[in-house]
């Protein structure tokens, strides 16, 4: 079996790798740990004033903290199976979640995806968008949206 797991180290993401514990997972098994940096932040700027801003710090922080959530949570997922060596892979990816996500598990013929809802309400959704509502829609294999109580 070929699991994707998308992860953004929230709490939703800590769940969706807490799910995994209910499959079954062998040593021919493979999970993949992705965490995706999105950094298509709007920013008000003239672009005929002929200033961009330099994303370079911003990337490094954003890759450092990606580079972190997948280290937790691959030894998380590995400390599920102590008695076999689960076979995790973790990749940082740059993008959009939604597409992201779906061409990774295109990619690797995942069988299923695994990802985190944040629970937002209708109007949040649509200011904020739903990647697991994208995902679901545009996933050629299973996905599970793990859910957690709001805070």
């Amino acid at each position: 079996m070929k699991i994707l797991l998308a992860t953004d180290g929230s709490i939703s993401g800590v769940a969706a790798s807490e799910a995994i514990k209910v499959f079954a997972i062998g040593p021919q098994d493979e999970i993949k740990v992705i965490s995706i940096i999105d950094l298509q932040v709007p920013l008000p700027i003239d672009i005929y004033g002929g200033y961009l801003p330099d994303t370079t710090e911003l990337e490094k922080i954003a890759k450092d903290n990606a580079l972190k959530v997948l280290d937790e949570t691959g030894s998380r997922i590995k400390s599920y199976f102590p008695d076999i060596e689960a076979n995790v892979l973790t990749e940082v990816l740059f993008g959009t979640p939604e597409s992201r996500i779906v061409e990774t598990a295109e990619e690797m013929r995942a069988d299923v995806i695994i990802v985190g809802s944040h629970g937002y309400n209708r109007w949040e959704r649509l200011l904020l968008g739903s990647v697991s509502d994208s995902v679901v829609h545009h996933a050629h294999c299973s996905v599970l949206i793990v859910r957690t109580e709001r805070q």
